[in-house]
């Protein structure tokens, strides 16, 4: 096997890695929300418990890079891929750490009954898993114009949470006793747009991997 060829497989392994992590996050992410739905607190301590695992996952990626740039002595645009690799797992360790988080509101809100169904707050998560998938395959096939797509649907989420906080907000005015629970499903609302930030990014680094030019895609 030559020089490049090798390159290119173990590159394609490292790919690969971060993909199966970004998986294992998005798993969390359903497994959480399934979790504040249900009210289910053995389910939410599984996520938080689980975290190691992505954790692990991610140093094994850091190991893969940090080898393959040793071994390789990539060229400018090789080693782009890379560190926009190590940025991406960097990225999806932190919306692991949104599963993290709703588990531990589920775990405050506890058994109170809910002051409302929790229906729009997992479709703005669906919402946000979506963007998720979508810049994965950007990074994956490195399309600029996927990327691009899946950075603008944040606006989307953005709107949501605007408007799911001001309804929360009102049920205080109107249920100041319930301000527990109101206040740690406004937390939930604020972790899932902040997945959305974190796909932003991981779009903008795509579009740096291809052009090698910064974007700001929040604007």
């Amino acid at each position: 096997m030559n020089t490049r060829t090798n390159f290119d497989s173990n590159l394609k392994e490292l790919k690969q890695s971060l993909l199966d992590m970004a998986e294992e996050a998005e798993y969390a992410i359903k497994k959480a929300m399934v979790s504040l739905i249900s009210q289910d607190l053995q389910k939410a301590e599984e996520v938080i418990e689980g975290d190691n695992k992505i954790d692990e996952m991610e140093n094994r990626i850091n190991d893969q890079a940090i080898l393959l740039i040793a071994k390789e002595s990539p060229v400018a645009t090789d080693l782009r891929k890379i560190i926009v690799a190590l940025k991406i797992s960097s990225e999806v360790e932190r919306i692991a750490d949104m599963a993290v988080n709703i588990a531990k509101s589920t775990i405050h809100i506890g058994g109170e009954p809910h002051i409302k169904d929790i229906v729009e707050i997992p479709l703005m998560m669906e919402k946000a898993l979506n963007m998720l998938r979508e810049s994965l395959t950007a990074f994956y096939t490195e399309d600029t114009v996927i990327a691009k797509a899946s950075a603008e649907k944040d606006d989307e989420i953005d709107a949501m949470y605007g408007r799911l906080i001001q309804e929360l907000m009102g049920y205080i005015r109107e249920h100041p006793s319930e301000t527990k629970q109101v206040t740690q499903l406004a937390f939930v609302c604020r972790y899932i747009e902040r997945i959305g930030d974190h796909v932003t990014n991981i779009a903008e680094n795509v579009i740096y991997l291809v052009t090698g030019k910064r974007y700001d895609l929040n604007t």
